[in-house]
This record gives C-alpha cells, structure tokens and sequence, in this order.
C-alpha cells in the first residue's frame, strides 16, 4: 500500500487556507508529489491530462451556458417573469418569497449559472419584500437557497463539469436531477407558505389595492412575459431531455435564445453584449483553470496508489456500503463548510466515485446525492457563496446575521431531499431508464 499519495490532500488544504488560490495550490501539489512519485515522467502524464480536458467536446457548453446567463442579466427578463409570477402569488401567504422562488426555478431552467441568478433576482425583490415588512431572514433565505437551484435543476454547468470527471454521461445527469431539483423546490415552497401561515408576521399578505390587474389583464401579462422564457427553457432542456441535441448543442442553442430575447425585449446593445462576453471570458477561464488542476491532481493521486489504497483500508474497516455512502456525503458537506463548489467536484468526485461503484451502487444516483450536497455547500458558512453574492445587493438593514438565521432551514429542507433520494433511489434512476430506452 502506498500512503504517500494521501499526504496531497493536507499539502492542498494548506496551501488554501495560506490564501493560495485552490487552481495554484492543486497544480503545486500535483507537480511536487508528481515529481515525488513519476520522476520526469510525469511531464507525460501532465500533458496527456491537459489534452483530455481542451478535447473534451462536452466541456464546450461551459462557455455557452456562463454566456446565457451573461445575457439574461441584460435582457430584463427578471422584471416581466416577477410581475407575471408576482400577480398570481401576492395574495398568499408568503407570496411574494413564494414568487421569488418560483423565478429562481425559472432562471436554474434558463441558464444554470448560480451567481447572475441571485444577483438579479436579489436586487429586483427585496425592496419589495421590504417594503411589505417580510421578516429578514425569510428574505435572505429565499433569496439564497432559490438562487442556488442551478446546481440540482438542469441544465446544471455543474453537471457539464462532473459528468466528464466522473466517466458518467451528462444527459443521465441531466435526467437524473429532474425529479430531486423539483423535490427541493417543492419543499421551499411548502416550508415558505406553511411558515407564513403559521406566522402571517414573516410574509404578510397583500391587500388588495385600488387598480388591481383584472384576470384578463392578469393572463395577458402572464402570457407575454412568461412564455418567450418558457420557449428558451424548452429549447434548451427540452432539446436535451428529448433526446434532440447533446447538452453542448443544447447549450449553444440557449446562447442564441439569450439574444434573441434581449433583443425581443428591447435591451440588446453591442456594448451590452461585450461585457456578457468578457464575463463569460473570465468565469470560464476560471472554471477551466480549475478543472485542469483538479484533473492533475487526481491524476497523480490514482496513478500513485491513493484509490487502490483507499480500496484496501476500506475492506479493511469492513464498513457496510451504506455505512460508507454515509460517510462520504458527511465528508462532502463538511468540505462545503471551507470549500467552494468547484473545489469539492475535483477533489471528491474522482476519489470516490470508483469506490462507490465497486460497493454496488449506481454511479448516477451517487452524483445526484452529491450535487444535493453541493447545494448546502452554497448556504453553509464560512465561505457560503450564496451569502455573499446576496450582501453584495442587499442593503445595509439586512444583516450577515438575518441572512445565517434566514439560510438555517433551507439547509435543513436541502438534507430532507437527500434523505428522500437517498432512500428512494427510482426518484433518480427512472427517468433515465425510461427516456434512455425511449430514444
């Protein structure tokens, strides 16, 4: 057994937590035990990685993807899909949380970038709910569970991005988190409305007001702002889930929808576009940079031993497969506690998906229960993405305190839907069967 490849993982986290950034502290690591263990060889194996990951068609829709999502941010969107949703849901209880989840549902459909989503949808809505007295955490938590859904509703760039890493098709991915995106969705729902009629204090309801839209005017509104998105996300999703273009093709589609309906709205402008392309440049460069150092990484860690020897102390701990499925996801949201999303895909998708698999489980199903994981990596503080994209549009009377207290139960509905994933098993698999054999 080899236990030099297991002291990478203490180099890395070391190296973060000093304030390296995690692409540099991982390619340091990979050089040095590369080094350590291949001698010059490693030179090889580094440039075979590298050519893996810039040949790798699916990684294409990254780009495509990140740029919709650049684009929805300038097309106005956000504003039409609130008075349509809004107009519906103001009267309950809650409505107004309820309408911003429901748009974020909408945005996770549309694009699948986390950040624009709960930036737009954060500066359009809270100045509503503050003006109506919701309660504050009720709004933070909204805001940032709703706005992190693009990770488990596809299309997911997470799942473009784990799929590949995990030698799993993306279009079973894509299936696969259909049923458990809309789970979670359901549950903030059913938590917002059930909390606000218990305590009509957190989300009051709104009175009717002298001018109120009529139902015609209501079907109208909802009909011309909620159906060229609907056309978008069915030309997107649809594309995929009907088996009439790869996700990458899909994606590429999606970035000409996103035009196309700023253009439809009003709002394309050459300048507009160029700053959705050097956003685009910059976040796919990112993600990209991050992936091939995570790619390095694992590459030295398997080709040295690591998941053979993580093979043998497993058998030897004689841990039951569900003793160890456990452990993992315990693992996983614990590195969500210091770690970004990105960082915990490339170091614990490579290391633990052939363990999983050789325990007997599906691979598909694992990687939903991972992603459901990644979700409360978004809320869970310190580093709690989520938190900060939504201080950044905040005003100051909604406090880094309201937003931990107004994230608390969300992380709690999110461990929910894992616990219902994990022990209903078809709610992942069926319809990948079913669509697979159907195509």
């Amino acid at each position: 057994m080899s236990f030099l490849p297991f002291l990478m993982l203490p180099l890395a986290f070391a190296l973060i937590f000093l304030g390296i950034q995690v692409a540099f502290s991982m390619m340091i690591t990979a050089v040095l035990f590369g080094l350590l263990i291949f001698g010059d060889n490693v030179i090889y194996q580094f440039i075979d990685k590298i050519e893996d990951i810039s040949s790798n068609f699916v990684f294409a829709a990254v780009p495509l993807f990140v740029f919709m999502g650049a684009m929805l941010e300038k097309s106005g969107i956000a504003d039409k899909l609130f008075e349509a949703i809004h107009i519906w849901t103001r009267r309950l209880p809650g409505g107004l949380a309820i309408a911003t989840i429901l748009m974020c549902i909408i945005f996770a459909a549309s694009s699948g970038v986390i950040g624009a989503t709960e930036s737009v949808v954060g500066m359009l809505t809270i100045p509503v709910m503050l003006r109506y007295k919701y309660d504050k955490a009720l709004i933070s938590g909204s805001i940032c569970a709703g706005g992190s859904l693009g990770t488990i509703i596809p299309p997911s760039v997470v799942a473009v991005v784990i799929g590949p890493l995990a030698n799993v098709s993306v279009g079973e991915l894509l299936y696969g988190m259909v049923f458990p995106g809309l789970i979670m969705a359901g549950l903030y729902l059913i938590y917002i409305f059930t909390l606000c009629v218990v305590k009509p204090a957190m989300g009051p309801r709104i009175p009717p007001e002298p001018g109120d839209y009529t139902l015609r005017e209501k079907l109208w509104i909802t009909t011309r702002n909620l159906l060229p998105p609907l056309f978008m996300i069915f030309a997107v999703l649809g594309s995929i889930l009907l088996g009439w273009a790869s996700p990458t093709e899909a994606a590429a589609i999606g970035a000409l929808s996103s035009v196309l309906l700023t253009a439809l709205y009003g709002r394309f402008t050459l300048s507009g576009t160029y700053e959705a392309l050097i956003k685009t440049l910059k976040i796919t460069a990112m993600i990209m940079t991050v992936l091939l150092a995570g790619t390095l990484f694992t590459g030295v860690f398997i080709g040295g031993g690591g998941i053979n020897t993580a093979n043998i102390l497993i058998s030897k701990a004689h841990l039951s497969p569900w003793m160890l499925l456990s452990l993992m996801m315990f693992i996983i949201f614990l590195a969500g506690f210091f770690l970004d999303w990105i960082s915990i895909v490339l170091i614990f998708v490579p290391l633990f998906t052939p363990l999983i698999v050789a325990a007997g489980f599906d691979s598909v199903w694992f990687l939903i229960l991972f992603l459901i994981m990644i979700q409360t990596s978004y809320l869970t503080p310190p580093m709690a993405p989520a938190i900060f994209y939504l201080r950044a549009v905040a005003p100051e009377e909604i406090s880094i305190r309201d937003m931990y207290r107004g994230v608390a139960p969300f992380i709690g509905l999110q461990c929910l839907t894992l616990i219902i994933v994990m022990t209903f098993p078809v709610v992942v698999t069926y319809l990948p069967s079913v669509m697979l054999n159907f195509r």
